[in-house]
């Protein structure tokens, strides 16, 4: 992964001296709440419904052991004892006091970490595929590009007050892992017909208040020319993005608006003026970033290990964990485990500082001291060998990490919702919890096979609700707490945004709806159709009927 070096540590420690500055002027009353909002906001500090919340980048999901250390002993410090991951690969903190905050970033500083353009209308966090490196569909490894692309973008004077925030999603797999449809940006890698690295670049993506799926812009371009290309594209969207509503600041509503042919008419000739110039990645510098992200030292193993094979075939919960929650390597003998932070009647994407030091220390022992976060709001262990899958399991599963959920129902997606967010409508971790126990039987989980179910806590769809197999969205009806429910969205390469099936349901009603909606997938289904495929293939009729039957009530809000 990538080190700082004495240019990267002085910028990060004068941030934390600035900001420590800035916070002791407002504490004293020599900066109004105005003044001082922008000034948090750019180092990822946000004001909740009970407390801050300070969100912590985690560039394109890695990090280092020493790293999840720190954020462990930071929760213990400064927090309430845990963090939450998010779907876009940082650790958020929820209860931290204003005044520790510029502690906080000078001890994250000390690990090479910070939370600099975590918030704000700014480039955000590029986020990747968390298998990348070592996944065996990969074409092209898309970390080094990301690194220069977070190099580019943090700091970047003319895009530090875009119209509203910017995503940018990079992915290098024959099966895209990151969502490249759903960002302001998606970069597509993939090796052309001379063998060279290029990138299929998407731009308009984005969920929210109006999910779109991003629409190809350029099918071909030389890798060389990805900065310059993006800062073309954010260029015109800086230019024309509206500043006048919120709701319509996006990209997507500015590419909607003028239309992709003119859209790329204006972005190619604002190009015309940047290609070749300073922004050209050469060959030293791409090969001197790629060092950092250079193959793991793998021993030469068998593809197979007999002790693993034992423990396989006599210990039945070993086997299933090994089917939810361990992934395929590139390299013979190795595997990538999934730590689930999605243990029933918890919220999603929470650890404690204990289950940190855990991970960190599996890490050392069993993964050269590296592990990744998921968009998914889970934990990668990326380089595990297979006779070693055992006592990491064993290990795992004594911290309450081995839940074997990865993909099924209660893997769920989920923001923090309610419970902490001033901008949430409703709340997500209760309904959650709730889905969480009525799906409690893992035998029947398993009968239900692969689904993906993502809970947004208001129309920000932090939650990505629009592209989950069954999507939740919490909404404000007349001051009570609804839920709206879609189906059929996915994401991946066939992407889809997901329809909704009716008028809202109350939070009471939501664990009996979706158990409406799997009896009618269990019912329906043709044999190793997933849910998403039974939705496809049927529509939502079906679904909408089963879920609305028989209901003699009053009228529900739409």
């Amino acid at each position: 992964m990538y080190k700082y070096d004495p240019i990267d540590q002085q910028i990060v420690n004068e941030r934390v001296a600035q900001y420590r500055d800035q916070t002791r002027r407002y504490i004293a009353g020599e900066l109004s709440d105005e003044e001082y909002r922008p000034l948090r906001l750019q180092n990822g500090l946000y004001i909740q419904r009970h407390a801050p919340m300070l969100r912590i980048a985690i560039p394109y999901g890695l990090l280092a052991s020493k790293q999840l250390r720190k954020l462990a002993d930071i929760t213990k410090k400064y927090d309430r004892g845990y963090g939450h991951f998010s779907t876009r690969q940082n650790l958020q903190l929820n209860w931290p006091k204003l005044e520790d905050t510029p502690d906080i970033l000078a001890e994250l500083a000390t690990v090479e970490m910070h939370a600099i353009q975590t918030s704000g209308n700014c480039i955000r966090n590029i986020t990747t595929d968390q298998f990348a490196g070592i996944a065996p569909d990969e074409i092209i490894d898309p970390r080094a590009i990301a690194e220069i692309m977070r190099q580019w973008s943090t700091f970047h004077p003319e895009f530090a007050l875009l119209p509203r925030k910017f995503k940018i999603a990079v992915s290098g797999t024959t099966q895209d892992r990151a969502i490249v449809q759903a960002h302001d940006i998606g970069l597509e890698f993939y090796k052309d017909s001379n063998d060279q690295m290029a990138i299929k670049v998407w731009v308009g993506g984005g969920l929210g208040r109006t999910p779109i799926l991003g629409t190809v812009i350029r099918e071909h371009l030389e890798w060389q020319h990805i900065l310059s290309y993006c800062e073309a594209v954010i260029r015109v969207y800086n230019v024309h993005g509206r500043r006048d509503n919120a709701y319509k600041a996006r990209i997507k509503i500015l590419v909607k608006a003028l239309g992709i042919e003119e859209f790329k008419r204006q972005v190619e000739e604002e190009w015309a003026h940047l290609k070749d110039g300073p922004l050209t990645i050469t060959n030293a510098e791409l090969d001197r970033v790629a060092q950092y992200f250079e193959p793991m030292p793998y021993e030469t193993l068998p593809a197979h290990d007999a002790s693993f094979d034992a423990a396989i075939a006599c210990n039945p919960a070993f086997a299933t964990w090994v089917k939810r929650s361990v992934q395929p390597h590139r390299v013979p003998g190795y595997r990538a485990v999934t730590l689930s932070l999605k243990p029933h009647g918890k919220a999603p994407g929470d650890v404690t500082s204990e289950q940190m030091h855990v991970v960190a220390d599996l890490a050392d022992a069993y993964s050269f001291g590296e592990l990744r976060s998921s968009h998914e709001q889970n934990l990668i262990l990326a380089d595990v060998k297979l006779s070693d899958l055992f006592a990491v399991w064993e290990k795992a599963r004594a911290a309450g990490l081995a839940t074997p959920n990865i993909g099924l129902l209660t893997d769920i997606i989920c923001c923090p919702g309610g419970d902490f967010c001033s901008l949430a409508n409703a709340k997500s971790i209760p309904i959650a919890e709730a889905i969480q126990n009525q799906f409690d039987d893992l035998d029947y989980l398993h009968e239900i096979g692969d689904i993906e179910l993502n809970i947004s806590g208001c129309m920000n769809a932090c939650g990505h609700h629009h592209v989950g197999h069954i999507g939740v969205l919490g909404v404000d009806k007349d001051g009570s707490e609804w839920y709206q429910v879609t189906i059929g969205g996915k994401q991946g390469n066939d992407a889809s945004i997901g329809s909704v099936i009716g008028p809202s349901f109350s939070a009471e009603e939501m664990p009996g709806v979706v158990q409406k909606l799997i009896e009618v997938y269990i019912r329906e289904r043709h044999e190793d159709e997933r849910f998403i495929d039974t939705v496809r293939r049927l529509g939502i009729a079906p679904f909408k009927a089963h879920v609305y039957a028989d209901q003699k009530k009053e009228p529900r809000h739409e």
